[in-house]
């Protein structure tokens, strides 16, 4: 029986009390391969994908006990585990590697012996590290066509570990309607809608990406299944729809815009070896900006294999006039399929929720699916009767911090309205409303779902990595503590990005210059202190309840005054227990309670309350001593 599982909107266990789930995703590096070194600023080995391996990820088995001692010290209870495609199938397909599954069961089943459960999340950002992200194998790309060595120079993506660096902040995610992963996103979802006659191996690219995708992920759960602290799996992280619904291939859509921005004709025109003068953007003081224009690809490489044809030019979007020149022939191709607008989201992508479910029950029968849309989308509407043991995992970010690098409490945009947000009171409301509109996303899924936010955080290297110098963290803490806040007090289930064990102050996480560990070895002046290497620990580490078996009614920690208060009702009489940590209390705690008893045990770190049966509503507060 699952350590955890779901019913109705909450989490719960094996006695059928809720759950709060206080969880880190584990961890940032574990998108590229220890072996070679793959982090994205290096080159050598790059293009040689098929033979790497990711043992290790996210950390050896000799320091496992450091980590997760660590982790459970802060108050996590939760993981999720950062597995990719690549790390099970890169040697080809079908060719699993049993090291790296190995390295994962022992690694996973130490968590257990921590008394951390999980949830495996199968990592993927735009498509591929060879599209300039991460997750799906390389062969992938060349079973389509691609000329990987190619992807970079010709514009069919910006890549790190080619483009060198510096590397532009924030700019992979443009990738996604860049040729290469756009192209791999539309067949993976919709090849039988768009590439009907794109066969391989005998069936439809769709269900022959697909079909792998699945297997892989099988064979992991195949060592996994009797491991009941691992709860489930994620269906596919920050899933993208690529061109798929794009109303016109001539022009750009949607708020994401940084470096050069090709339209998806432009980069069609790129990827066959067409120099283009394509917009350039940039971050300007209160939005994104166009900076002006730039030629790509002047050394005419196609991103296309020798004698490989453009499958967009053989399903008939394009083609060359009588006097060779390109035309595009249906600038509108991805906007119907049989007369009929495209829904990604219920068209495409939940149909593959469902075959993934399906694919996983097969082995683990009890694994909760925790799913996600596009980032800033909502989910499928699901009017199954049969779907069960589903998790809105949906993300949230604060933008203007993720693209600056620079938190101000006062001031943020309203991506709904597109309009300026000022005032700290104005922000706090528009981040709560944001967490909230995920939240409320949980209640058109059948019978309800919880919802945990897999992912939100910050880069710890704000304002050109000013804390690294002189130590101070407080901006960091500043926003943590204000997403905290809107967590706690919508009972929001979260695991927040990340921890990397090998995260330095120089190359961050080591993916695309990203930093947004809350750990550093750099950080680690003192490796006798658990506590030592930890980032904004003073918003991160912070009293919450883990269980009870009534309903929270309300919840929140005042970090200036280390109060933290906790009201619920329940007239069952059984015990609502807490998180209390002494990295707040080191003296001890002073405990005011509505009736009842309680119980505190600074060892463990824990409070009991046991409230008693003659009132409804109960309330318990924590107090320095």
């Amino acid at each position: 029986m699952k350590t955890i599982k779901t019913k109705d909107n909450w989490f719960i266990d094996k006695d059928g009390r809720k759950v709060f789930l206080k969880g880190v995703n584990l961890g940032g590096s574990s998108k590229v391969p220890t072996r070679p070194d793959g982090a994205t600023y290096q080159n050598e080995g790059f293009f040689d994908h098929r033979n790497v391996s990711f043992v290790n990820r996210p950390f050896s088995l000799d320091e496992a006990d450091e980590h997760f001692s660590r982790l459970k010290k802060w108050g996590f209870n939760f993981l999720r585990f950062i597995v990719t495609w690549e790390a099970i199938e890169h040697a080809g397909p079908d060719i699993y590697d049993q090291d790296y599954l190995a390295y994962v069961t022992k690694i996973v089943k130490r968590a257990g012996d921590f008394g951390l459960t999980l949830f495996i999340d199968p990592h993927q950002d735009v498509w591929s590290r060879f599209t300039g992200g991460d997750g799906a194998p390389g062969w992938t790309l060349e079973k389509v066509g691609f000329q990987i060595e190619n992807i970079n120079d010709s514009g069919a993506a910006i890549v790190h570990n080619v483009h060198g660096d510096p590397f532009p902040v924030m700019i992979w995610p443009t990738n996604n309607t860049k040729l290469a992963a756009a192209t791999m996103w539309t067949l993976f979802f919709a090849g039988r809608s768009f590439a009907p006659e794109m066969i391989i191996d005998g069936i439809n690219v769709q269900d022959y990406l697909q079909n792998h995708y699945f297997s892989a992920i099988q064979e992991l759960a195949n060592h996994l299944k009797d491991f009941d602290h691992v709860i489930g799996y994620g269906s596919m992280n920050e899933p993208s729809s690529g061109w798929i619904g794009w109303q016109d291939l001539r022009k750009h859509y949607g708020l994401l815009k940084n470096g050069n921005m090709p339209t998806p004709w432009q980069s069609i025109l790129l990827g066959e070896g067409h120099p283009q003068e394509v917009e350039v953007w940039k971050t300007g003081k209160f939005s994104l900006i166009r900076a002006g224009m730039r030629m790509l690809n002047g050394g005419k490489k196609r991103a296309w294999q020798k004698e490989v044809p453009c499958i967009w030019k053989t399903q008939g979007i394009w083609g060359y006039d009588d006097k060779e020149l390109p035309i595009l022939i249906n600038p509108f191709y991805f906007k119907q399929v049989n007369g009929k607008e495209v829904d990604f989201s219920n068209d495409y992508l939940k149909p593959f929720i469902n075959r993934f479910s399906q694919s996983i029950r097969e082995v683990d029968p009890h694994a909760a699916i925790f799913i996600e849309s596009e980032p800033s989308t909502g989910l499928p509407y699901w009017s199954d009767s049969d779907l069960k043991e589903i998790v809105n995992a949906n993300h949230w970010y604060d933008g203007v911090t993720l693209h600056t690098k620079n938190f101000n409490p006062n001031f943020t945009i309203d991506l709904d309205t597109i309009k300026l947000v000022f005032g700290k009171k104005a922000v706090f409301t528009l981040f709560k409303k944001q967490l909230k509109k995920i939240q409320d996303q949980s209640n058109d899924i059948p019978g309800g779902a919880p919802t945990l936010i897999g992912e939100f955080g910050i880069p710890f290297d704000m304002g050109h990595k000013k804390s690294y110098k002189n130590g101070d963290f407080s901006n960091q803490i500043r926003a943590l503590n204000m997403y905290y806040q809107i967590l706690d007090s919508l009972f929001l289930h979260s695991t927040i990005w990340n921890y990397t064990s090998d995260n330095t102050n120089e190359r961050g996480d080591q993916w695309n210059d990203e930093d947004l560990s809350i750990f550093s070895k750099d950080q680690q002046h003192n490796p006798n202190d658990i506590n030592s290497g930890g980032r904004a620990l003073a918003a991160i580490i912070r009293p919450f309840c883990t269980s009870l078996s009534g309903e929270p009614l309300s919840q929140w920690f005042d970090l200036s005054k280390k109060e933290y208060y906790f009201g619920f009702s329940d007239q069952s009489g059984q015990t609502a227990e807490f998180f209390v940590p002494d990295f707040h209390y080191p003296r001890g705690v002073h405990i005011e309670v509505s009736d009842g008893e309680w119980n505190y045990d600074q060892n463990n770190q824990s409070l009991t309350f046991t409230p008693g049966i003659n009132q409804s509503e109960h309330n318990v507060r924590i107090l320095p001593k």
